[in-house]
Protein backbone atom coordinates (compact mmCIF):
# COMPACT_ATOMS: atom_id res chain seq x y z
CA UNK A 1 0.00 0.00 0.00
CA UNK A 2 2.50 2.78 0.52
CA UNK A 3 4.03 2.20 -3.12
CA UNK A 4 0.48 2.41 -4.36
CA UNK A 5 0.69 5.89 -1.91
CA UNK A 6 3.57 7.28 -2.36
CA UNK A 7 2.20 10.19 -4.19
CA UNK A 8 0.49 11.45 -0.73
CA UNK A 9 3.81 11.53 1.04
CA UNK A 10 4.84 13.82 -0.70
CA UNK A 11 2.96 16.51 1.45
CA UNK A 12 4.26 15.80 4.65
CA UNK A 13 6.12 18.08 6.62
CA UNK A 14 6.33 20.23 3.17
CA UNK A 15 9.81 19.40 2.63
CA UNK A 16 8.59 18.90 -1.54
CA UNK A 17 9.11 22.87 -1.22
CA UNK A 18 13.07 21.93 -1.36
CA UNK A 19 12.12 20.21 -4.49
CA UNK A 20 11.06 23.02 -6.44
CA UNK A 21 13.60 25.10 -7.26
CA UNK A 22 15.52 22.17 -9.04
CA UNK A 23 11.83 20.89 -11.40
CA UNK A 24 11.67 22.23 -14.68
CA UNK A 25 8.62 24.88 -15.23
CA UNK A 26 6.42 21.84 -17.29
CA UNK A 27 7.19 19.96 -13.84
CA UNK A 28 6.32 22.39 -11.72
CA UNK A 29 3.20 22.96 -13.32
CA UNK A 30 2.25 19.61 -13.44
CA UNK A 31 3.43 19.30 -9.62
CA UNK A 32 0.78 22.10 -9.27
CA UNK A 33 -2.25 20.73 -11.03
CA UNK A 34 -2.13 16.96 -8.86
CA UNK A 35 -1.59 18.82 -5.31
CA UNK A 36 -4.31 17.32 -3.55
CA UNK A 37 -4.91 20.62 -2.03
CA UNK A 38 -6.21 21.89 -4.78
CA UNK A 39 -8.42 19.25 -6.13
CA UNK A 40 -12.42 19.80 -5.91
CA UNK A 41 -14.12 18.05 -3.48
CA UNK A 42 -17.73 16.80 -3.61
CA UNK A 43 -19.70 18.41 -1.46
CA UNK A 44 -21.98 15.06 -0.04
CA UNK A 45 -24.66 17.69 1.13
CA UNK A 46 -26.78 14.25 2.40
CA UNK A 47 -24.08 13.23 4.92
CA UNK A 48 -25.53 15.20 7.41
CA UNK A 49 -29.51 15.68 6.61
CA UNK A 50 -30.33 11.55 5.68
CA UNK A 51 -28.45 8.58 6.72
CA UNK A 52 -29.38 6.57 3.58
CA UNK A 53 -30.11 7.53 -0.07
CA UNK A 54 -32.13 5.69 -2.63
CA UNK A 55 -34.28 7.18 -5.41
CA UNK A 56 -35.25 4.12 -7.48
CA UNK A 57 -36.27 6.12 -10.79
CA UNK A 58 -32.61 7.02 -10.94
CA UNK A 59 -30.70 3.88 -10.29
CA UNK A 60 -33.40 2.41 -13.74
CA UNK A 61 -32.16 5.24 -15.89
CA UNK A 62 -28.61 4.01 -14.65
CA UNK A 63 -28.73 0.64 -15.62
CA UNK A 64 -30.35 2.04 -18.97
CA UNK A 65 -27.79 4.32 -19.41
CA UNK A 66 -25.20 1.22 -18.55
CA UNK A 67 -27.09 -1.41 -20.62
CA UNK A 68 -26.98 1.52 -23.78
CA UNK A 69 -23.14 2.17 -22.90
CA UNK A 70 -23.64 5.77 -23.33
CA UNK A 71 -21.10 6.69 -20.57
CA UNK A 72 -20.70 10.30 -21.06
CA UNK A 73 -25.25 10.49 -19.98
CA UNK A 74 -23.83 7.55 -17.37
CA UNK A 75 -21.20 9.17 -15.83
CA UNK A 76 -23.21 12.41 -15.28
CA UNK A 77 -26.09 10.51 -13.90
CA UNK A 78 -23.91 8.43 -11.97
CA UNK A 79 -22.21 11.29 -10.31
CA UNK A 80 -25.17 13.41 -10.24
CA UNK A 81 -26.77 10.42 -7.38
CA UNK A 82 -23.33 9.67 -5.77
CA UNK A 83 -22.99 13.02 -4.70
CA UNK A 84 -26.20 12.77 -2.73
CA UNK A 85 -24.81 10.34 -0.79
CA UNK A 86 -25.78 9.45 2.82
CA UNK A 87 -23.48 7.68 5.61
CA UNK A 88 -24.39 4.66 5.09
CA UNK A 89 -24.22 4.81 1.10
CA UNK A 90 -20.21 4.81 1.18
CA UNK A 91 -20.04 1.34 2.86
CA UNK A 92 -22.96 -0.10 1.45
CA UNK A 93 -22.92 1.39 -2.02
CA UNK A 94 -19.34 0.99 -2.48
CA UNK A 95 -19.77 0.24 -5.79
CA UNK A 96 -21.40 3.07 -7.41
CA UNK A 97 -18.27 4.79 -6.21
CA UNK A 98 -15.96 2.32 -7.60
CA UNK A 99 -17.80 2.57 -10.88
CA UNK A 100 -17.78 5.92 -10.95
CA UNK A 101 -14.27 6.18 -10.74
CA UNK A 102 -13.60 4.29 -13.84
CA UNK A 103 -16.17 5.96 -15.50
CA UNK A 104 -14.21 9.54 -14.17
CA UNK A 105 -11.08 7.73 -16.13
CA UNK A 106 -13.06 7.10 -19.37
CA UNK A 107 -14.26 10.53 -19.81
CA UNK A 108 -10.50 12.05 -19.04
CA UNK A 109 -10.50 12.70 -15.28
CA UNK A 110 -7.74 10.99 -13.76
CA UNK A 111 -7.66 13.67 -11.20
CA UNK A 112 -11.51 13.31 -10.28
CA UNK A 113 -10.82 9.43 -10.67
CA UNK A 114 -8.13 9.18 -8.08
CA UNK A 115 -10.69 11.13 -5.75
CA UNK A 116 -13.30 8.54 -5.85
CA UNK A 117 -10.66 5.53 -6.02
CA UNK A 118 -9.37 7.17 -2.43
CA UNK A 119 -13.19 7.08 -0.87
CA UNK A 120 -13.58 3.73 -1.99
CA UNK A 121 -10.67 2.51 -0.38
CA UNK A 122 -11.61 4.05 3.20
CA UNK A 123 -15.13 2.97 2.98
CA UNK A 124 -15.19 -0.33 1.67
CA UNK A 125 -16.34 -3.30 3.30
CA UNK A 126 -15.72 -7.20 1.88
CA UNK A 127 -17.52 -7.03 -1.47
CA UNK A 128 -14.94 -4.83 -3.42
CA UNK A 129 -11.71 -6.59 -4.99
CA UNK A 130 -8.81 -3.98 -3.57
CA UNK A 131 -6.41 -5.35 -5.82
CA UNK A 132 -8.42 -4.57 -8.75
CA UNK A 133 -8.20 -0.56 -7.29
CA UNK A 134 -4.91 -0.69 -6.26
CA UNK A 135 -4.27 -1.26 -9.84
CA UNK A 136 -5.91 1.36 -11.23
CA UNK A 137 -4.80 3.64 -8.92
CA UNK A 138 -1.17 3.07 -9.32
CA UNK A 139 -1.90 3.23 -12.54
CA UNK A 140 -3.28 6.64 -12.46
CA UNK A 141 -0.21 8.08 -10.13
CA UNK A 142 3.03 6.19 -12.02
CA UNK A 143 3.91 9.51 -13.96
CA UNK A 144 3.78 12.01 -10.83
CA UNK A 145 5.32 9.60 -8.73
CA UNK A 146 8.79 10.97 -10.21
CA UNK A 147 7.53 14.33 -9.03
CA UNK A 148 7.42 13.69 -5.37
CA UNK A 149 10.28 13.26 -2.45
CA UNK A 150 10.57 9.35 -2.38
CA UNK A 151 9.76 7.39 1.08
CA UNK A 152 13.41 6.26 0.98
CA UNK A 153 14.79 10.18 1.35
CA UNK A 154 12.74 10.65 4.57
CA UNK A 155 13.89 7.22 6.08
CA UNK A 156 17.54 9.08 5.26
CA UNK A 157 16.93 12.02 6.99
CA UNK A 158 15.70 9.98 10.68
CA UNK A 159 19.01 7.92 10.28
CA UNK A 160 20.44 10.76 10.36
CA UNK A 161 18.78 12.64 13.16
CA UNK A 162 19.98 9.54 15.56
CA UNK A 163 23.34 10.86 15.01
CA UNK A 164 22.88 13.96 16.09
CA UNK A 165 23.99 15.35 19.77
CA UNK A 166 20.81 15.69 21.59
CA UNK A 167 22.66 18.32 23.58
CA UNK A 168 22.19 21.25 21.09
CA UNK A 169 19.78 19.70 18.81
CA UNK A 170 19.03 21.54 15.64
CA UNK A 171 15.78 22.47 14.54
CA UNK A 172 13.25 18.81 13.72
CA UNK A 173 14.41 16.33 16.91
CA UNK A 174 12.32 15.16 19.38
CA UNK A 175 12.81 16.29 22.58
CA UNK A 176 11.10 14.57 25.67
CA UNK A 177 9.47 17.87 27.53
CA UNK A 178 11.08 16.56 30.94
CA UNK A 179 10.43 15.82 34.45
CA UNK A 180 8.93 18.44 35.01
CA UNK A 181 5.85 18.13 32.78
CA UNK A 182 5.82 14.63 32.27
CA UNK A 183 5.78 11.95 35.17
CA UNK A 184 5.97 8.39 35.50
CA UNK A 185 2.55 7.86 34.33
CA UNK A 186 0.77 8.29 31.15
CA UNK A 187 0.79 11.98 29.97
CA UNK A 188 -0.81 13.10 26.97
CA UNK A 189 -3.50 15.57 25.40
CA UNK A 190 -1.14 18.67 25.43
CA UNK A 191 -2.79 21.95 24.01
CA UNK A 192 -1.49 25.55 24.26
CA UNK A 193 -2.98 29.06 25.05
CA UNK A 194 -2.69 31.56 21.91
CA UNK A 195 0.65 33.13 23.08
CA UNK A 196 2.10 29.56 23.99
CA UNK A 197 2.84 30.41 27.32
CA UNK A 198 0.44 28.13 29.33
CA UNK A 199 0.27 24.27 28.54
CA UNK A 200 -3.05 22.15 29.42
CA UNK A 201 -2.19 18.36 29.88
CA UNK A 202 -3.80 15.32 30.58
CA UNK A 203 -2.46 12.71 32.79
CA UNK A 204 -2.77 9.75 35.00
CA UNK A 205 -0.17 10.27 37.57
CA UNK A 206 -2.83 11.12 40.38
CA UNK A 207 -3.01 7.18 41.63
CA UNK A 208 -4.58 6.60 45.15
CA UNK A 209 -4.08 3.31 47.15
CA UNK A 210 -6.07 1.92 49.76
CA UNK A 211 -4.61 -1.33 50.55
CA UNK A 212 -4.45 -3.18 47.29
CA UNK A 213 -6.79 -1.48 45.90
CA UNK A 214 -5.54 1.10 43.61
CA UNK A 215 -7.63 4.13 42.23
CA UNK A 216 -5.72 5.71 39.02
CA UNK A 217 -7.92 8.73 38.02
CA UNK A 218 -7.07 10.98 34.81
CA UNK A 219 -6.78 14.41 35.78
CA UNK A 220 -5.99 17.85 33.90
CA UNK A 221 -2.53 19.61 34.92
CA UNK A 222 -0.73 23.25 33.67
CA UNK A 223 2.80 24.45 32.81
CA UNK A 224 4.01 28.15 32.07
CA UNK A 225 6.39 28.97 30.27
CA UNK A 226 8.88 30.56 32.53
CA UNK A 227 12.67 31.80 30.98
CA UNK A 228 11.99 29.62 28.24
CA UNK A 229 11.64 26.34 30.69
CA UNK A 230 8.26 24.99 31.10
CA UNK A 231 7.83 25.06 34.45
CA UNK A 232 6.44 22.28 37.61
CA UNK A 233 3.09 20.73 36.44
CA UNK A 234 0.29 21.90 38.86
CA UNK A 235 -3.51 20.01 38.92
CA UNK A 236 -5.97 22.38 37.45
CA UNK A 237 -8.13 23.29 40.45
CA UNK A 238 -11.88 24.46 39.63
CA UNK A 239 -12.25 21.53 37.09
CA UNK A 240 -10.57 18.40 37.95
CA UNK A 241 -12.86 16.13 40.48
CA UNK A 242 -13.58 12.77 41.67
CA UNK A 243 -14.33 11.89 37.99
CA UNK A 244 -11.69 11.95 34.92
CA UNK A 245 -11.04 14.96 33.22
CA UNK A 246 -8.54 15.02 29.71
CA UNK A 247 -8.03 16.42 26.44
CA UNK A 248 -8.64 20.28 26.85
CA UNK A 249 -8.48 23.25 24.49
CA UNK A 250 -8.60 26.59 25.28
CA UNK A 251 -9.98 30.14 23.67
CA UNK A 252 -8.19 32.59 22.48
CA UNK A 253 -8.55 35.19 24.91
CA UNK A 254 -7.76 32.35 27.90
CA UNK A 255 -10.71 32.55 29.70
CA UNK A 256 -12.63 29.36 28.93
CA UNK A 257 -11.80 25.85 28.94
CA UNK A 258 -13.22 22.89 26.53
CA UNK A 259 -12.77 19.65 28.00
CA UNK A 260 -13.98 16.30 28.81
CA UNK A 261 -14.70 14.37 31.38
CA UNK A 262 -16.28 10.55 32.18
CA UNK A 263 -18.20 8.78 34.18
CA UNK A 264 -19.76 11.93 35.73
CA UNK A 265 -23.68 11.84 36.68
CA UNK A 266 -24.57 14.72 34.35
CA UNK A 267 -23.07 12.86 31.69
CA UNK A 268 -25.18 11.86 28.61
CA UNK A 269 -22.69 9.44 28.11
CA UNK A 270 -19.42 7.75 28.98
CA UNK A 271 -17.74 11.24 28.26
CA UNK A 272 -18.89 14.17 27.36
CA UNK A 273 -17.67 17.61 26.30
CA UNK A 274 -17.92 19.92 29.25
CA UNK A 275 -16.93 23.53 29.74
CA UNK A 276 -15.49 26.07 32.31
CA UNK A 277 -14.89 29.88 32.99
CA UNK A 278 -12.03 32.09 34.43
CA UNK A 279 -13.97 33.53 37.51
CA UNK A 280 -12.97 37.01 38.69
CA UNK A 281 -10.80 35.96 41.14
CA UNK A 282 -8.54 33.97 38.46
CA UNK A 283 -9.88 30.74 39.26
CA UNK A 284 -11.74 28.20 36.96
CA UNK A 285 -15.53 27.55 37.64
CA UNK A 286 -18.45 27.92 36.27
CA UNK A 287 -18.48 24.02 34.88
CA UNK A 288 -21.36 22.72 33.24
CA UNK A 289 -22.34 20.10 30.65
CA UNK A 290 -22.31 21.38 26.99
CA UNK A 291 -25.83 19.77 26.53
CA UNK A 292 -27.17 17.34 25.02
CA UNK A 293 -27.23 18.66 21.16
CA UNK A 294 -23.72 18.12 21.15
CA UNK A 295 -22.97 15.03 23.31
CA UNK A 296 -24.19 12.11 22.92
CA UNK A 297 -25.01 8.47 25.14
CA UNK A 298 -21.45 7.40 23.88
CA UNK A 299 -18.22 8.41 23.77
CA UNK A 300 -17.38 12.19 23.53
CA UNK A 301 -13.93 14.18 23.56
CA UNK A 302 -10.80 15.78 22.28
CA UNK A 303 -12.60 19.44 21.62
CA UNK A 304 -11.14 21.70 19.48
CA UNK A 305 -12.20 25.16 18.40
CA UNK A 306 -12.32 26.44 14.82
CA UNK A 307 -10.40 30.12 14.46
CA UNK A 308 -13.71 32.05 15.26
CA UNK A 309 -14.58 30.08 17.65
CA UNK A 310 -18.43 29.08 16.84
CA UNK A 311 -17.55 26.15 15.73
CA UNK A 312 -16.41 23.17 17.85
CA UNK A 313 -14.81 19.98 16.63
CA UNK A 314 -14.53 16.80 18.63
CA UNK A 315 -14.23 13.21 18.11
CA UNK A 316 -17.24 10.38 18.72
CA UNK A 317 -18.01 7.45 18.72
CA UNK A 318 -21.73 7.76 18.38
CA UNK A 319 -23.47 5.84 16.39
CA UNK A 320 -24.38 7.08 12.94
CA UNK A 321 -21.09 7.50 12.00
CA UNK A 322 -18.64 5.78 9.04
CA UNK A 323 -16.34 4.02 11.04
CA UNK A 324 -15.34 2.90 14.78
CA UNK A 325 -15.12 6.56 15.70
CA UNK A 326 -15.05 10.02 13.42
CA UNK A 327 -14.71 13.45 14.05
CA UNK A 328 -17.76 15.67 14.23
CA UNK A 329 -18.43 19.22 15.03
CA UNK A 330 -21.06 21.87 16.33
CA UNK A 331 -22.14 25.25 15.32
CA UNK A 332 -22.79 27.88 18.42
CA UNK A 333 -25.40 29.90 17.54
CA UNK A 334 -25.64 33.98 17.99
CA UNK A 335 -27.25 33.10 21.60
CA UNK A 336 -24.60 31.28 22.79
CA UNK A 337 -26.49 27.59 22.37
CA UNK A 338 -24.63 24.47 20.60
CA UNK A 339 -26.64 23.23 17.54
CA UNK A 340 -26.71 19.64 16.90
CA UNK A 341 -23.17 17.37 15.83
CA UNK A 342 -22.83 17.04 12.63
CA UNK A 343 -20.54 14.81 10.87
CA UNK A 344 -17.07 15.80 8.83
CA UNK A 345 -18.17 13.39 6.17
CA UNK A 346 -16.45 11.03 4.11
CA UNK A 347 -13.27 12.71 2.97
CA UNK A 348 -11.82 13.03 6.02
CA UNK A 349 -13.75 9.92 8.29
CA UNK A 350 -13.01 6.23 7.13
CA UNK A 351 -14.57 2.97 8.32
CA UNK A 352 -12.02 2.61 11.05
CA UNK A 353 -11.07 5.43 13.91
CA UNK A 354 -10.72 9.38 13.74
CA UNK A 355 -10.06 10.88 16.69
CA UNK A 356 -7.42 14.05 18.18
CA UNK A 357 -8.95 16.89 15.46
CA UNK A 358 -6.97 20.12 16.29
CA UNK A 359 -7.72 22.98 13.90
CA UNK A 360 -4.82 25.54 13.91
CA UNK A 361 -5.21 28.80 15.53
CA UNK A 362 -3.83 30.88 12.30
CA UNK A 363 -3.96 29.14 9.55
CA UNK A 364 -6.62 27.21 8.00
CA UNK A 365 -5.84 23.44 8.65
CA UNK A 366 -7.38 20.68 10.25
CA UNK A 367 -4.71 18.12 11.92
CA UNK A 368 -6.17 14.72 13.49
CA UNK A 369 -5.08 11.41 14.49
CA UNK A 370 -6.38 8.25 12.22
CA UNK A 371 -5.92 4.84 11.63
CA UNK A 372 -7.88 4.10 8.37
CA UNK A 373 -6.07 6.65 5.90
CA UNK A 374 -4.68 5.44 2.88
CA UNK A 375 -1.11 5.70 4.18
CA UNK A 376 -0.71 5.17 7.22
CA UNK A 377 3.76 4.30 8.78
CA UNK A 378 2.19 2.97 11.99
CA UNK A 379 -1.15 2.58 14.20
CA UNK A 380 -2.86 5.98 14.46
CA UNK A 381 -0.87 8.26 12.46
CA UNK A 382 -1.52 11.97 12.50
CA UNK A 383 -2.71 14.25 9.16
CA UNK A 384 -3.69 17.59 8.14
CA UNK A 385 -6.66 18.63 5.71
CA UNK A 386 -6.71 22.35 4.08
CA UNK A 387 -9.88 23.77 4.15
CA UNK A 388 -10.73 25.15 0.78
CA UNK A 389 -14.33 25.34 -1.21
CA UNK A 390 -16.33 25.64 2.37
CA UNK A 391 -15.06 21.96 2.75
CA UNK A 392 -11.74 19.49 4.37
CA UNK A 393 -9.73 18.73 1.81
CA UNK A 394 -7.76 15.26 1.23
CA UNK A 395 -5.96 14.10 4.24
CA UNK A 396 -2.28 14.19 4.23
CA UNK A 397 0.18 12.28 6.29
CA UNK A 398 2.79 14.49 7.90
CA UNK A 399 4.95 11.78 7.47
CA UNK A 400 7.70 9.25 8.81
CA UNK A 401 9.84 12.05 10.61
CA UNK A 402 6.80 12.02 13.40
CA UNK A 403 4.82 9.43 12.53
CA UNK A 404 6.46 6.09 13.45
CA UNK A 405 6.01 2.33 13.42
CA UNK A 406 3.65 3.07 17.03
CA UNK A 407 0.65 5.53 17.69
CA UNK A 408 0.56 9.45 17.44
CA UNK A 409 -2.03 11.07 18.74
CA UNK A 410 -3.42 14.28 21.45
CA UNK A 411 -1.24 16.78 19.87
CA UNK A 412 -1.14 20.36 19.47
CA UNK A 413 0.82 22.80 17.25
CA UNK A 414 2.04 26.34 18.55
CA UNK A 415 0.42 29.00 17.04
CA UNK A 416 3.38 30.44 15.26
CA UNK A 417 3.43 26.48 13.32
CA UNK A 418 6.62 25.44 14.72
CA UNK A 419 6.32 23.38 17.26
CA UNK A 420 4.47 20.02 17.54
CA UNK A 421 3.48 18.23 21.16
CA UNK A 422 2.27 15.27 20.62
CA UNK A 423 2.01 12.02 22.78
CA UNK A 424 3.59 9.24 20.68
CA UNK A 425 2.89 5.40 21.89
CA UNK A 426 6.64 4.01 23.84
CA UNK A 427 6.31 0.58 24.60
CA UNK A 428 3.33 0.34 27.14
CA UNK A 429 3.14 4.17 27.80
CA UNK A 430 2.48 6.91 26.52
CA UNK A 431 5.13 10.67 26.86
CA UNK A 432 4.32 13.84 26.32
CA UNK A 433 7.02 14.92 23.64
CA UNK A 434 7.58 17.86 21.89
CA UNK A 435 8.88 18.23 17.77
CA UNK A 436 10.24 20.86 16.43
CA UNK A 437 9.03 20.28 12.81
CA UNK A 438 10.75 21.79 9.62
CA UNK A 439 9.56 25.46 8.82
CA UNK A 440 6.96 25.23 6.59
CA UNK A 441 5.72 28.28 4.65
CA UNK A 442 2.46 28.57 6.41
CA UNK A 443 1.08 31.22 3.98
CA UNK A 444 -2.58 32.03 5.29
CA UNK A 445 -5.04 31.29 2.90
CA UNK A 446 -7.50 33.22 1.11
CA UNK A 447 -10.03 31.19 1.86
CA UNK A 448 -12.38 31.42 4.57
CA UNK A 449 -12.01 30.48 7.83
CA UNK A 450 -14.08 27.06 9.18
CA UNK A 451 -17.17 28.68 11.26
CA UNK A 452 -20.67 28.96 10.75
CA UNK A 453 -20.51 32.21 8.69
CA UNK A 454 -18.69 30.31 5.94
CA UNK A 455 -20.97 27.76 5.84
Amino acid sequence: MKNIFRILSCLSLCLTAWLAPGLTARAQLQQDTTDVRNLPIPLFKNVNRTAYYSDAKKLDQIKRLEQKQDWPALYKALKAYVNNFGIQNFYKDTYYLWRLAKLSELVGNPDEARMYYRLVLKHHRSDIDLRTIELHYNELNKNEADLYVPLEYYYELVDYRRQVDTLMPPRSVLLNMGENVNSYMEDYGPTLNFQNTLMILTSKRNVQQVGIKKTVNEDLYFSELQDGVWSEAEPLEGINSQFNEGSATISRDGKTIYFSRCDSPDSYGSCDLFMASQQPDGRWGGVKNLGANLNSIAWDSHPSLSQTEDTLYFASDRIGGFGMSDIWYSVRSRSGEWGPARNAGPVVNTRHSEVSPFIHPRYNILYFSSNGQNLNFGEFDIFKSYWKWGRWGEPINIGPLVNGAGSEFYFTIDSEARDLYYAASKQDKMKTWTFTPFRCPWAPSRWPPPSSRAR
